[in-house]
């Protein structure tokens, strides 16, 4: 259960980064709420983090919570805002799946 809540608290870490994004081009009511949408999103993704942090390893869980932000953050970038696509960025993306996964399988939880 520990590992699917890091897995959501992930998922909502993917989501505050685009709202920030475009709180930062929005001006009036946009602005504030995109800034709404950064804040519902960063306090979902560090309340399912603390609470996957009392059953996981803390260094774990914040690494694998940074990498899945990590990665989601970048193919939304590379998807949806043309960002460029190459063999070594995909590289380093997969290299930082597979930690993720490694640590997954090597934790005791």
């Amino acid at each position: 259960m520990s590992w699917l809540l890091l897995l959501i608290a992930g998922l909502f870490e993917i989501g505050f980064t685009p709202c920030l994004g475009k709180a930062q081009q929005a001006i009036g009511t946009a602005f504030y709420l995109w800034i709404g949408g950064f804040v519902l999103f960063i306090v979902l993704s560090l309340s399912l983090l603390y609470k996957a942090t009392q059953t996981l390893p803390l260094g774990t869980a914040y690494a694998v919570w940074t990498g899945i932000g990590a990665v989601g953050t970048v193919i939304i970038g590379m998807v949806f805002l043309k960002e460029p696509v190459s063999f070594w960025r995909l590289f380093f993306i997969f290299t930082l799946i597979s930690s993720i996964i490694g640590l997954k399988f090597i934790s005791a939880n």
